[in-house]
């Protein structure tokens, strides 16, 4: 009983303790950590020693395939070069550089130096996402630290068992460096083999209880044969998770896409969240041990000192080289812009991994005690000083995460594009047959969240509320009234149990349908410059960036016709101002109708995007 207590109590703290992080906008692995710390300190605080065999396999493959389940492959493929200097180079560098300093200042073996090397290695996934979510960076440097912890687990797990094998003298060199290429090569094997047969499974399961369930088995299926021949488990799960990840929009339907979606999110909130809470927790353990182990303490807080110094230094001792290296050989895709670099040089917090790993050190290591002290101190080093100044650094270097006015852009040319081509599927199947009401209701349907995309790309001056928004606001609101019927006819008796809750599900689905409409400021766009450079045609080449109205900044259509607009748009052949697709009269599109103008731009204060009606494009 009181082991199911102390479980309750620490996800309900760390899950507490999470959301009063986000609320105040302050970093959450940290919080959460001096949490733990101060808590070790509490008289009626038991002491917690977890096994590592327990964090290993029960938390590090959930933690890796919910991430890897949101790693893009083509993004992935697009950075290999420095994820794999990352991953494995660093690795390597930042262990015997560690190693160096060990055995320089600590009496033990080089070997066990080389051990506690690769235990502070790799930087934490959990940490870098963490921070990364928090402060909003750049896509491509959220993808490599993301890309990078994903693998690097794997190459310090490696290093860190064919240290201990040396340490007992039963290893040679090229056994190393067999145990590495099986490590990676088999357990990259084994997590194809099992994504596969997994695909396989799951283009026969259409119940998404049942999908869900073969979700949560995914990370051990591919975790325990890998490690069962000597192989990379991690390797294994983070293949699997991007092979699932990637092929889910094929091989699962959208209800399962959906519940997995779900339910992973909650375990990784529950399992980041308690993990930081557990290292805060082993903090008076550790540092009571290393301070009775027999060691002078100046010796141990110059050894901690000098292992968190060097572990923060051989990063950019790596990198920079690194990046300037491919940019001599003119393999710019393969690098990353230096302020990029500057960023990923210092993002290299330590969590679980390092803490779970140095428990595997056998209990015969000489200082044991020391060394657990050691990893403790990294990873709390990094978290204070690295977690709570990257903030700051990426503001330094002005450095901005993605636009959300010009993701709001993307998301309404994709949708475009997928109502284009959704549009001209009907048009292939209506039939003579085929009632005309059934097909208006079908366009009606799909072009509107299509317009609901372009709504958010400006405000009117006046305010309008948009036909997107006023449709949310009134179908939530009978949405209410029908729930409240249904309740008052459950309450009454009228109706079998089994049928209420089939009537109220259809009532949650639809309302989980409807997309929130929120007037906060933070979901405000804000003015939308011209996007990145990207696809183009001839029309937007050769179209003007602006233009003189041919009248003044109002649908002349809609005034004449009694309607009013919601947002206006220029064309840039004649100077036509007319009101958009999300305003009842469509003249901006009835314009392009009657006339063939290719290109239109908005008008709305601050934006500077254009669209070509002929090729459905930006620019």
């Amino acid at each position: 009983m009181h082991v199911a207590i102390g479980l309750v109590v620490l996800v309900a703290s760390a899950a507490a303790l999470a959301a009063l992080a986000r609320r105040f906008g302050v970093s959450e692995p940290l919080v959460l950590t001096l949490a733990g710390v101060a808590a070790s300190y509490l008289p009626f605080v038991p002491e917690i020693h977890p096994d590592p065999e327990i964090i290993l396999l029960g938390l590090l493959p959930p933690l890796l395939y919910t991430a890897a389940i949101r790693t893009s492959l083509v993004d992935f493929r697009a950075n290999v070069p420095t994820i794999a200097s990352l991953s494995v180079g660093l690795v390597l560098f930042s262990t015997f550089a560690v190693a160096t300093v060990v055995w320089w200042l600590l009496p033990v073996p080089f070997a066990v130096a080389v051990a506690l090397g690769a235990v502070v290695a790799p930087p934490d996934a959990v940490a870098a996402t963490a921070v990364a979510r928090r402060i909003g960076m750049p896509r491509q440097i959220v993808t490599i630290l993301e890309d990078e912890s994903l693998f690097n687990d794997a190459t310090a797990l490696v290093a860190l068992r064919t240290a201990i094998a040396a340490s007992a003298g039963t290893v040679t060199v090229w056994q190393a460096g067999g145990d590495f290429v099986l490590a990676a090569g088999g357990g990259a094997a084994v997590g194809v083999v099992v994504a596969y047969l997994l695909a396989l499974l799951r283009r026969r399961i259409t119940d998404p209880v049942l999908d869900t369930t073969l979700s949560f088995l995914a990370p051990f299926a591919a975790y325990l044969p890998a490690e069962g021949i000597h192989a990379s488990g991690v390797i294994a799960v983070v293949t699997c998770g991007m092979i699932l990840g990637h092929g889910a929009p094929v091989w699962q339907s959208a209800a399962s896409r959906i519940a997995e979606r779900t339910n992973w999110r909650t375990i990784q909130f529950i399992l980041e969240s308690s993990v930081f809470v557990i290292i805060g927790l082993q903090v008076r353990a550790i540092i009571e041990g290393a301070w009775s182990s027999g060691l002078d303490h100046r010796t141990v807080v110059v050894a901690a000192l000098g292992v968190l110094l060097v572990t923060m230094l051989a990063r950019p001792l790596w990198i920079f080289p690194w990046s300037l290296l491919i940019r001599r050989l003119g393999r710019h895709s393969g690098g990353v812009p230096l302020r990029h670099s500057t960023v990923v040089s210092w993002a290299g917090m330590r969590g679980v991994v390092t803490l779970a790993a140095v428990l595997l050190l056998p209990e015969d290591t000489p200082q044991l005690p020391v060394l657990k002290l050691l990893a403790l101190v990294v990873v709390a080093g990094t978290l204070l000083l690295q977690g709570t100044s990257l903030p700051w650094l990426v503001r330094l270097l002005r450095l901005r995460g993605p636009s959300r006015a010009e993701n709001a852009l993307q998301k309404a040319n994709l949708l475009q594009q997928a109502t284009t081509a959704g549009l001209a599927e009907l048009d292939k199947w209506i039939t003579p047959e085929t009632p005309a009401s059934v097909v208006d209701s079908l366009r009606d349907r799909v072009t509107w969240k299509t317009n609901a995309a372009w709504e958010r790309l400006g405000r009117s001056e006046s305010e309008l509320a948009t036909p997107t928004a006023e449709y949310r606001r009134l179908r939530l609101a009978m949405l209410r009234a029908e729930r409240e019927t249904v309740l008052r006819v459950r309450d009454s008796g009228g109706a079998d149990y089994e049928i209420l809750q089939y009537v109220l599900a259809r009532l949650d689905l639809e309302e989980s349908m409807i997309d929130r409409y929120d007037e906060s400021e933070e979901e405000r766009v804000e003015p939308l410059a011209a996007p990145s450079a990207g696809a183009t045609c001839m029309h937007l080449e050769n179209a003007p960036m602006v233009r003189d109205p041919a009248g003044p900044d109002v649908c002349g259509e809609c005034v004449a016709e009694g309607m009013s607009w919601v947002h206006l748009r220029m064309c840039l052949s004649c100077g036509h101002v007319a009101c958009c697709d999300s305003s009842v009269g469509n003249h901006a599109t009835k314009h392009y109708g009657g006339t063939g103008h290719p290109v239109m731009r908005s008008v709305e204060p601050g934006e500077a995007w254009r669209w070509c009606y002929v090729d459905e494009l930006l620019g």
